[in-house]
Formats: C-alpha cells, structure tokens, sequence
C-alpha cells in the first residue's frame, strides 16, 4: 500500500538537493527563453517545445519500467496544478523581454513567501519562528533587488510576482494532493497543456489579425510563426529536456520534503539567473543586487541550520 502523504517520511536530502537541480535547469532555460524572445512567439515556442518535450516523457518512463500512461491518480488536481503552472509561465514570459533577468528573477521569487504563506494556510504545516525568519529575510533580499517605489522599478514586476503566487500554489497541490504521482507523469501533463495554450495562442492571434503597431509593441507575445533555423530548433529541443528534467524534479523536491524547507532553497533560483545575466546579457549585479544576494543565501544557511538541530533532536529521543 502507498504511504499518504501524512504518514511518508520527509527525505529532506533529495528535496534539497532536487530542488537546486531544478531552479539551475529553469534558470538556464528562462535565459534561453529570453535570448529567443526576439525571433519566435511565446505561442511558438510553447509548441514546438512541447513536441520534444512529450514523447522525451514518454521515453523516461518507458526507461524506468514505468506504464506508458497519460492517466494520474488524481486527474482533477493534476490538472489544476498544471494550469496554474502554464499561467505562471504566461505572465513570466509576457514581462520577460522587458525586465532584466535578475529583476525578472527576483520578482518571480517572492513565491517561497507565498510557498510558506500557503503552507501554513492550506497545509496546516508549521512554519515556526526561525524557519519564517529565514523566508522573511529571503524576500526583504528580493526587496532589495527590485526596490519597488525607486526609478529602478518597474510595473512589469507585478506580472512575475503575480506568477509567484501561481507557482506557490501549484507546488502546494504538488505536496497536499499530488504527492504519490509520478514526477514524470506530471510533466507529461504540463507539456500537455503548454501545447494546447500553444495552439490556442496561435489561433487567437491569427483571427485577430492584429494591427501591426500591435504586435511590434510586443512581438514575443503577439507575434505570428516565423520560420525556423537549425539553431532555433536546437534551442527548443534543449528547452524541452530542461522543461522535463526541472519540472520533474521540482515535483520531487516538493513531494519529499516541508514546502517551507523546499522555498527557502527555491530561492537559489535568483543566484542562478543573475549568473545567466551576466554571461549571457551583460547584466551584471549592481551593489543592492549583491547585498540582496548576500541576504538570500543567509537564510537557506539559517534554514539548513534549523533543519540540522531538528535532526539531531529527533535522533536523540529515537535513542532514548
């Protein structure tokens, strides 16, 4: 019989660990997204990522002895964690080609806030004192990165911290509801839908028939298909492995261990981006972006030291 998520062990370790493999993979592949936004629609690439990305899910779970199934245990939330996965990404590629990726990032990273904030609300876990200091502490660093009320900001970072919530949302439904689904399965599922929006993005746009100031004033988004070089359809393939191997591991991570353990590490996602900016645009931190940076790796610190003295407590009443 499959344990409940109530009863299952959490494997803080492979939570970690799954979740840091996964913000370096999405960072990279947010950067590429990035670098394409110039030459293909959002519409396009949602597509053509998700031709690769489907039979690449379909190949994994024929590999591990998996059944090659679309169906889940639990289609209804399956579902609803997808969606809000696929609107999520949405909102974040609309303000994409606009922000810089640091800013874009650091917008995007108040979900552990609400990955924590949800937990506690919807889960009933709790967060404790030490533990929302270290989320606390995380999102003032993000704060500092955007510094909202300064010429610096700008209104498109509502869209990504919008998509924030989206996230923290999905990755709830991923530990209360989804948790005995198979990871690989649930990002069939996502590349499922990313292609139906795909699709219904690029008929929209077609029977729009835009006026052209229209869609020179966001081509990434309102965009017809163009046709495709063989670094172009190189780039989605990587793209697809990427989607795959993060969104999976995301789900694993989430699946293992607290949320609000999960989150704190989430944020490395940011450290990654602002490495992806400099190497592949030019975006070099300034200094509140490296203060902001210093302030977001304190509190994955002061977490893993929580997380350590929890272990150790635990041990010694197993030995008494």
């Amino acid at each position: 019989m499959t344990p409940s998520n109530a009863d299952r062990p959490d494997s803080m370790l492979i939570g970690i660990n799954m979740i840091v493999a996964s913000v370096f993979m999405l960072s990279f592949g947010d950067a590429l997204v990035k670098w394409i936004s110039a030459e293909l629609s959002l519409w396009q690439v949602f597509i053509v990522r998700s031709l690769f990305a489907i039979p690449l899910c379909l190949l994994v779970l024929r590999i591990l002895g998996q059944p090659l199934t679309v169906m889940a245990e639990n289609a209804g939330w399956v579902f609803l964690r997808s969606l809000l996965l696929v609107l999520m990404w949405i909102l974040f590629y609309f303000a994409l080609p606009n922000l810089s990726l640091p800013v874009a990032a650091a917008a995007l990273y108040t979900a552990p806030l609400f990955v924590t904030l949800f937990s506690a609300l919807l889960l009933g876990e709790a967060v404790g004192r030490w533990r929302g200091a270290a989320i606390g502490l995380g999102f003032f660093g993000v704060l500092v990165i955007v510094r909202p009320g300064s010429d610096a900001f700008s209104y498109a970072t509502l869209l990504p911290i919008l998509s924030a919530a989206f996230y923290a949302l999905a990755m709830i439904i991923t530990r209360g509801k989804c948790s005995d689904e198979n990871p690989f399965v649930l990002s069939l599922w996502l590349c499922g839908l990313l292609m139906l929006f795909g699709i219904a993005g690029s008929v929209g746009i077609s029977w729009l028939e835009l006026a052209s100031w229209r869609v020179a004033a966001n081509p990434f988004l309102l965009g017809p298909w163009v046709s495709m070089a063989t670094w172009d359809w190189a780039v989605l393939a990587a793209l697809a492995i990427l989607l795959v191997a993060a969104s999976a591991a995301a789900a694993k991570a989430y699946q293992s261990a607290p949320p609000a353990t999960v989150a704190t590490f989430d944020y490395s996602y940011l450290l990654f981006a602002i490495f992806w900016g400099a190497v592949l645009f030019s975006d070099l931190p300034d200094g509140p972006t490296l203060v902001g940076m210093i302030m977001i790796v304190a509190a994955g610190f002061m977490v893993i030291q929580r997380s350590g003295k929890k272990r150790g407590l635990a041990s010694l009443d197993a030995s008494n």
